[in-house]
């Protein structure tokens, strides 16, 4: 048991109530969907899970911080600095298109520590979860969770490595760094958003990258990566996540073993 057990325990309420308000919104036909400013789809049900999350923090967490992808950020009180840091639905491009890998992401930080993070997938009807010092577990739910760990391969050549959009790395110059990894690789799949994270945390694969990502995207998987015994860092090997909101980083996770390999094959980029 860790001291962030009944914090734990609200993040999996604050889940429970996610699931039901996405599940009862993924696939309807009455479905409202609007661009943001940065041109990325946010849906209504988006809105209604970031609502209901911030009315249970106010009522559970009063003094805690909250920084949310669609509603932005309000400031801790409490002397640690604490803050809960949401995305009430990563992956909304496939929600919005019936494509049932997305989930709401629930981390606590408590100061600059990663305390709780909580990924809930309920269309996959798989859930993730960590504490900080308290393992890493992944299940149906928190009756019914096994505890997770990664990997333990060594060698690139043996590796499954996940990455983002090739379009993301085209923007950030490192296309040409990351099909040598690709290539170099034993397997390369391109399976998005948290859920390459998630396998990774679990030991189905061995390296997630992406180039750039908000803070709200990362936040909820850091302790759960860790916890499982991996690595999380930006490109140039900082931890991650760094930035404030409005601010974006790249991330690397690995199985830890594969980390420095992994940094070196992409510190590469490309000339201007």
């Amino acid at each position: 048991m860790t001291g962030y057990a009944d914090d734990l325990a609200l993040a999996h309420l604050l889940a429970d109530r996610a699931d039901a308000i996405a599940l009862d919104r993924f696939r309807a036909l009455d479905l409202r969907v609007e661009t943001k400013p940065d041109l990325t789809p946010v849906s209504d049900a988006d809105t209604a899970v970031e609502r209901e999350i911030r009315a249970l923090l106010a009522e559970h967490r009063p003094a805690d911080g909250l920084l949310g992808e669609e509603y932005g950020a309000q400031p801790s009180v409490h002397p640690n600095g604490r803050r809960w840091i949401i995305d009430p639905i990563d992956g909304t491009k496939n929600f919005v298109r019936g494509v049932p890998v997305w989930a709401s992401l629930i981390a606590l930080y408590d100061g600059d520590r990663p305390a709780v993070g909580v990924v809930s997938a309920p269309a996959l009807g798989r859930r993730w979860w960590a504490t900080a010092g308290g393992g890493a577990y992944a299940g149906p739910g928190p009756a019914a969770g096994d505890r997770i760990g990664v990997s333990a391969v060594r060698r690139v050549a043996d590796a499954s490595v996940c990455y983002s959009s090739l379009t993301g790395w085209e923007d950030a110059g490192r296309l040409d760094a990351l099909l040598d990894l690709l290539r170099a690789g034993w397997r390369s799949r391109a399976y998005g958003d948290f859920y390459g994270y998630m396998l990774l945390a679990e030991g189905a694969l061995d390296v997630m990258a992406e180039p750039e990502l908000s803070l709200w995207d990362v936040a909820a998987l850091v302790p759960i990566i860790t916890e499982a015994g991996g690595t999380v860092t930006d490109l140039d090997g900082r931890p991650s996540p760094t930035g404030e909101p409005g601010t974006e980083s790249s991330v690397v996770a690995t199985n830890g073993v594969l980390h420095a390999d992994i940094l070196a094959r992409l510190d590469r980029p490309a000339e201007r």
